[in-house]
């Protein structure tokens, strides 16, 4: 009993997402016609119906008292979670007891970041996103909402079953001679035999990295390039194993590779979407594995249906990344080596600078409107920003530019003139509350500009030429052919406890964390019955994921209340978690009261809102002339371990771990 919907102040849906008992649930309330080609249409009056009064009724709170809603439960025991972004409502449901009330508001915020990696700056603009979730054309409109359905489900399936995405840092392969070579073939091989080539369009290869299944194998960055933060590549991780999900659950894979006499047989590269649909609708021969869970076969049949409609498997992702200006339009090139195995290129567009532009002028207008709602008018209003004059000759400039690059810019031009007539004429109201409309018609219309210029549907044939994706895919997998192999085990047995319990005797399990690279060390966890592992057969490990899981949970929420370490035993087990800081030396700095977080805030994470960043940036105004490290460590023991050698433990583990996450990757 799930359901997670977005609507606009006018109580429209723009989007909404439901598993199959949900959607259940709603036709037996309202008797949706079952008849082709009626079930969609009538399904979302539907689910329209049903939320309509929540939606009012949280406008209505809003306009009356400035506040919302942030959660309610049901008499039948359904929770409720709400979140008000811009001029967007974000409502998430669980009726199972599956979720709590932190774990929708999780799936809220993801949400929130998908549709920025999609729609980057244009999420500002409600009246535009309105037109990017919900197009006009329907065949369009159910395309785009069966990929964002997808891309959910993606994630709460990783979010389930691997760790990385439990504590939200990337984890990277463990084996430093390997990750070495593989970033120095794609600084001084790929990468640069990409840039030097003239059929890229204009294009230019800024980040390349190689996934082994949700863990990362090698990371380059050109040196003209913004940092690529953790959030985003957590998010682009989602987006790729939305396109080629992973087979990880099976473990069949290492049992093929040890005793398969013909290995090239199962791992032939799959060179396009067509060809991988074709394979999974064959029904002459018994499926390898078959869901059982209508949430996850609901993802694979929309999948299929997304994928059927792509006629150049070459064709790029438009995708818009974090950088320090602003948020920055890619091209995201997948390119599938072997199943399992995918290499990832970024390029820069031509245009992009005009994105900085863009986003220094919406940024002084959404200062503008912050002060003017506070009640500052006049010089009071602008403090704080650049010369008027300077930034108002500075955007007519830019205006006269954007309409000599074939660039609609009548609506901004009239928007502008309006607001200089209401700002700077005598006869106009100046800088009082009365700019207002005029304030936000500027953001909207400066949204707009930014859509013409970057939307993926404005992307047209520019890309990488094709046969420049065919080279660089053979380049890697000549340079990986003797690694495949080793590479898929690998992915599933990157460390394992066995070489910690000599020194750590009653360490279960452990998950170390660099928050300031965003990186991720723990022993693998394989929870299928099937498997044969350090912690026995399915059950044992499910049951000790269970717990770990638990104690992440646990962890978080007590974080987000302020407290940096947190012991507690629960039946015979023994839980403990620490954050702390370090300089670049190693050196461990002072604690500090950290602070906590209100209610109704981002849950703690880095898809979610990056708090670990903003938490950096807190501790490190008390040493501003040292670079500052964070790091995490979860651990689980058995209970019968006396207390003061399990704190021991900890910190010998804590420095054990210290020089792995040294291994230059990002």
């Amino acid at each position: 009993m799930k359901c997670l919907l977005v609507a606009n102040e006018s109580a429209e849906v723009l989007f909404y997402w439901t598993d199959t008992e949900f959607e259940q649930r709603v036709q037996g309330q309202y008797g949706v016609s079952q008849e082709e080609g009626e079930r969609l249409p009538a399904f979302e009056d539907s689910i329209n119906t049903l939320f309509a009064p929540i939606i009012i009724s949280c406008s209505t709170m809003v306009d009356r008292l400035g506040e919302n809603y942030t959660s309610f439960s049901t008499e039948n025991n359904h929770i409720y979670v709400l979140h008000q972004f811009e001029e967007c409502l974000y409502i998430a449901v669980n009726g199972d007891g599956d979720e709590t009330e932190e774990d929708l508001k999780r799936k809220i915020f993801v949400m929130k970041k998908l549709t920025e990696i999609m729609f980057g700056m244009v999420t500002l603009s409600g009246s535009l996103l309105r037109k990017e979730l919900r197009p006009q054309d329907t065949e369009q409109r159910n395309r785009l909402w069966k990929k964002l359905r997808s891309l959910l489900e993606t994630y709460s399936r990783l979010r389930e079953n691997d760790q990385s995405f439990l504590v939200e840092a990337v984890e990277r392969l463990i084996h430093p001679t390997l990750c070495e070579q593989c970033i120095e073939f794609l600084e001084r091989r790929l990468v640069q035999q990409i840039n030097s080539n003239m059929d890229r369009m204009g294009e230019e290869v800024l980040h390349a990295f190689i996934l082994v299944h949700t863990k990362l194998l090698a990371f380059y960055s050109s040196r003209n390039a913004s940092n690529l933060y953790s959030s985003d590549l957590l998010a682009l991780i989602i987006l790729v194993q939305d396109l080629y999900p992973s087979k990880i659950n099976l473990d069949d894979t290492s049992e093929e590779l040890e005793s398969s006499s013909v290995p090239e047989a199962f791992y032939t590269p799959e060179p396009s979407p067509p060809e991988r649909e074709s394979v999974r609708q064959r029904s002459d021969s018994p499926p390898v594995f078959q869901f059982v869970d209508p949430d996850v076969q609901m993802a694979e049949d929309s999948l299929q249906t997304l994928e059927a409609p792509i006629p150049d498997p070459s064709a790029p992702y438009r995708v818009f990344l974090e950088a320090k200006e602003c948020p920055m339009p890619h091209s995201m090139y997948c390119l599938p080596l072997w199943p399992g195995i995918t290499l990832v290129l970024l390029t820069k567009i031509p245009n992009s600078h005009v994105a900085t532009s863009v986003c220094y002028f919406l940024e002084a207008f959404v200062k503008l409107e912050k002060r003017l709602c506070e009640g500052h008018e006049g010089a009071a209003a602008m403090r704080g920003q650049p010369s008027v004059q300077e930034q108002r000759s500075r955007l007519e400039k830019l205006i006269k530019t954007w309409a000599g690059m074939d660039i609609q810019t009548s609506q901004l031009q009239n928007a502008w003139t309006d607001f200089k007539n209401k700002a700077f004429s005598r006869s106009g109201s100046g800088f009082t509350r009365d700019l207002l409309p005029s304030c936000r018609n500027m953001k909207t219309q400066l949204c707009g500009v930014y859509r013409q210029f970057f939307a993926a549907d404005c992307m047209g044939s520019q890309r990488l030429a094709p046969h420049l994706q065919e080279r660089a895919l053979s380049m890697v997998q000549e340079k990986l052919m003797d690694w495949k192999d080793f590479l898929l085990v690998k992915s599933k047995r990157n460390i394992t406890m066995v070489s910690y319990l000599e020194e750590f005797p009653g360490l279960i399990h452990f998950i170390y964390v660099d928050r300031s690279n965003g990186q991720m060390i723990a022993p693998s966890l394989n929870v299928t019955d099937r498997t044969v592992s350090e912690l026995g057969k399915g059950p044992l490990a499910d049951f000790v994921k269970k717990k770990v899981w638990s104690l992440v949970a646990t962890a978080q929420r007590y974080l987000q209340k302020g407290y940096a370490t947190v012991t507690l035993r629960d039946g015979d087990y023994f839980y403990c978690y620490f954050l702390w800081f370090e300089n670049e030396t190693g050196y461990k700095l002072e604690v500090i009261d950290i602070p906590s977080s209100p209610d109704d805030s981002a849950p703690v994470g880095m898809l979610t809102c990056d708090y670990y960043r903003k938490l950096l940036r807190y501790y490190s105004k008390k040493h501003q002339n040292e670079v500052v490290k964070c790091y995490e460590l979860f651990t689980v023991h058995l209970g019968v371990i006396p207390n003061e050698y399990i704190l021991q433990h900890c910190s010998q583990l804590a420095r054990k771990l210290w020089e792995p996450t040294r291994i230059p990757l990002l």
